[in-house]
């Protein structure tokens, strides 16, 4: 509020007057058709998803290999150079321990997530994803992970075509 206003005109409302039918309401399903482009560089990076592959861009500017792909360096101001395939392999960045699961619910056995930098791509490029065949214990910073993916033919050239990450297993690289 302001020295001049010192309270909004009208009348407060809260959940509690929705609820009780008090506020005017109107609900409707619009029959909206839309397309959506991811553009270039994510549409090619769901595509090889949907093959088990992970791509990147380069940028011959700066020297990097950039995780997910963009068509432009942020650090050059100048578009990318070409595509390269990177490794489903790499490091655990950071991670979060959750006892509440994706519709806000608690839950006893932990959600373990962060972030991978994966092999191939310069250092600090990665991704958000699921942790499994670990627990809370285990999870730590710097651990070594692979992708375990979806069947082929389950994959719909999404992130979540790799079902999780888990530790890397002594001999494999």
């Amino acid at each position: 509020m302001t020295a001049r206003i010192p309270k909004f005109p009208g009348t407060e409302l809260g959940s509690k007057e929705f609820y009780e039918g008090k506020v005017t309401q109107v609900r409707s399903r619009p029959d909206a058709q839309y397309d959506f482009s991811a553009g270039e560089a994510i549409s090619r990076f769901l595509e090889e998803l949907q093959k088990g592959k992970l791509i990147a861009r380069t940028c011959t500017g700066c020297a990097r290999i950039l995780f997910p792909p963009r068509m432009f360096c942020e650090e050059c101001y100048r578009p990318t150079d070409e595509w390269r395939y990177i490794r489903d392999t790499g490091t655990i960045e950071t991670y979060s321990i959750s006892y509440i699961d994706q519709d806000a619910k608690r839950i006893t056995e932990p959600i373990l997530v962060g972030v991978v930098s994966l092999d191939g791509a310069s250092p600090k490029m990665g991704m958000m994803h699921y942790f499994r065949e670990m627990t809370k214990d285990e999870i730590r910073i710097g651990l070594r992970v692979k992708a375990v993916w979806k069947p082929p033919e389950e994959r719909k050239g999404s992130v979540l075509d790799i079902r999780y990450f888990r530790p890397l297993k002594e001999g494999e690289a």
